[in-house]
């Protein structure tokens, strides 16, 4: 008797690839429990930068740490942010090797449902990270201005939007990369110079002049500032629309190219 073949439907409805990036990215999730190192990029390594640099140099830097867990702690958000992008490159490097891409293309899912969901689930992850880094800021002393409730929803969707486009970066390198060591030496090489050369945890005045003409155009240094405005005070509309204008610019050159590599490698 022979079986009767089924064939597949040749492309995947929007609202069912929608679905399923969805599941996918449930799973990535339900990982942690599986693999706890995640934790520590997502939780414990963001409270370690907060206390190490409040209650070390804070009081050197700006003579109280009160008044540097108010400068700093909007920074310190911006910079575990950049660094948490790595974990999509990283993430999806992993799966690429292990072959799990090879799998899931087995099956009648949309192509861009894994990638998706990996990009999701770990914008989920940030969320968490900024939640946590808050919660514990306040316990600290840190105390939100008079933007109050707005401002803190408006720094998670700027964080998250800015967040979800330097990702793709780390995507174009987890596919072009062969072993997933590689994505974090990326992210060493290119996250480091970028967050610590800005204005995340020290005032721009305090660095040499010919150092400080990078530093103002550095897209960390105009996050920080627009996530200072939003959550304590200053200039609002500038530094938001800079941040946002940043992010499209980097989402539009690198989304292209890290689909284009995804495509070909899978």
């Amino acid at each position: 008797m022979t079986a009767a073949v089924v064939a597949l439907p040749p492309r995947v409805r929007p609202a069912e690839g929608l679905r399923q990036s969805v599941s996918l990215s449930w799973r990535t999730l339900v990982q942690i429990k599986h693999n706890p190192m995640e934790l520590i990029d997502f939780s414990i390594q963001p409270i370690m930068f907060l206390l190490l640099f409040t209650y070390v140099f804070g009081g050197a830097i700006a003579g109280s740490t009160g008044d540097y867990l108010t400068f700093a702690l909007p920074g310190i958000i911006v910079q575990n942010a950049l660094f948490g992008t790595m974990n999509t490159g990283l993430g999806l490097n992993n799966d690429l090797t292990k072959g799990v891409f090879d799998r899931l293309r087995s099956l009648p899912i949309a192509r861009w449902a894994p990638l998706t969901g990996r990009i999701v689930a770990d914008t989920v992850k940030q969320a968490w990270a900024m939640a946590l880094l808050l919660g514990l800021g306040a316990l600290m002393g840190f105390r939100v201005g008079d933007n109050g409730f707005l401002g803190v929803l408006g720094a998670f969707g700027l964080l998250l939007a800015f967040a979800v486009a330097f990702s793709w970066i780390s995507v174009l390198v987890g596919v072009l990369v062969s072993e997933p060591d590689r994505v974090m030496v990326f992210g060493f090489a290119v996250m480091f110079p970028l967050t610590f050369v800005s204005n995340a945890f020290v005032p721009t005045g305090t660095m040499p002049g010919w150092l400080q003409g990078w530093v103002d155009v550095n897209p960390v240094t105009v996050l920080a500032d627009g996530m200072r405005g939003l959550l304590v005070s200053g200039p609002v509309a500038g530094p938001v629309s800079g941040a946002l204008l940043w992010a499209a610019g980097v989402l539009v050159v690198f989304a292209p190219l890290a689909v284009r590599a995804f495509r070909k490698r899978v």
